[in-house]
């Protein structure tokens, strides 16, 4: 009787290896989430340094782009004044009028003639009695201009008005755009500072991640040892250092998002109030999901290189 022959061993396809390589690594993942929380006190304050650490310069990266988009709101809100000449007809002012109104530049015109300003100039100033004793009105016809869907930036405005004083019958163009220049030249100061610190910071939270993933090492190195005897690779042991890394930066992330929110309930109620002094609804603006997405992947990256900085050089020197 012939032996029959060995069956062939029957090799796993692509689809078994990635469905085992993932789950070895969700094993791993939830692994080092569950090692963690046999200390949550000691790892929580882990995570409550990192996510502090991205709470300042998230908040501060908020800051700078509520001021822009703020300083872009209230600027909206600055009208351009043109002081026609004494000698300008009636009709000469409705024709100039009709004339701006048709500007791309220009959302709106305003007619304010002499004499309603001479009676508005003298409610507001409080020289009623000086000025009933004029002789003559002082004050020119004027144009109020509002400025139309895109053109109320600072460089703008400052074009709308070299335009507006080559019209015929113009003789002052009045716009204040100098305080909208200073405040963005001290936003571009605060947004370079952010970046500086942003960086410091983040240095700082892979410091942090990579010294307790070293004391966590020197904790287990019996077990390492053990595991490198019976011809555990590196990688093998790193593995799980990888994903305590994540989750401390992961937590950190998460925590940072909750401090940033509560800070912007806390500052949405007096920011409503002081663009409501320039005539502005705005509100301020959080992080949005794409936002939410990068400071939670960013934070998670930074646990990980912190802990592969510190598995890689400490794993070398651990040999059975």
């Amino acid at each position: 009787m012939a032996a029959t022959p060995p069956r062939a061993t029957r090799r796993p396809g692509p689809l078994q290896l990635l469905r085992g390589y993932v789950i070895r690594h969700v094993q791993t993942m939830t692994g080092a989430l569950g090692r963690l929380w046999q200390q949550p006190l000691a790892n929580l304050m882990t995570v409550a340094v990192i996510g502090i650490a991205l709470a300042l310069p998230t908040g501060l990266h908020l800051l700078v782009e509520n001021g822009r988009a703020m300083s872009g709101n209230w600027s909206s809100t600055v009208d351009v004044s043109v002081y026609l000449r004494k000698d300008t007809l009636p009709e000469r002012v409705v024709a100039i009028s009709e004339e701006l109104a048709d500007w791309p530049e220009v959302a709106s015109v305003r007619t304010v003639p002499a004499e309603q300003a001479l009676v508005e100039f003298a409610e507001l100033s409080g020289f009623g009695e000086a000025i009933e004793a004029l002789e003559n009105n002082p004050l020119p016809d004027t144009l109020v201009i509002t400025p139309g869907e895109g053109y109320t930036d600072a460089e703008s405005l400052v074009a709308l008005a070299d335009a507006l004083r080559l019209v015929d019958g113009a003789d002052i163009v009045q716009v204040d755009t100098d305080w909208v220049r200073r405040f963005n030249a001290i936003l571009d100061l605060i947004r370079r500072t952010v970046g500086l610190s942003a960086f410091l910071l983040a240095l700082g939270v892979v410091l942090i991640v990579g010294n307790t993933i070293r004391l966590d090492i020197e904790n287990r190195r019996s077990e390492i040892e053990v595991t490198k005897l019976v011809g555990g690779s590196d990688a093998f042991v790193r593995r799980p250092f990888l994903y305590s890394g994540f989750w401390y930066g992961f937590g950190g992330g998460l925590l940072a998002l909750a401090l940033t929110f509560i800070s912007l309930l806390m500052l949405r109620g007096p920011a409503a109030r002081l663009a409501g002094h320039y005539g502005s609804g705005y509100t301020l603006s959080g992080l949005g999901w794409s936002g939410t997405a990068t400071l939670l992947a960013v934070s998670a990256l930074l646990g990980w290189a912190g802990s592969w900085i510190a598995t890689t050089r400490h794993l070398r020197q651990i040999e059975p």
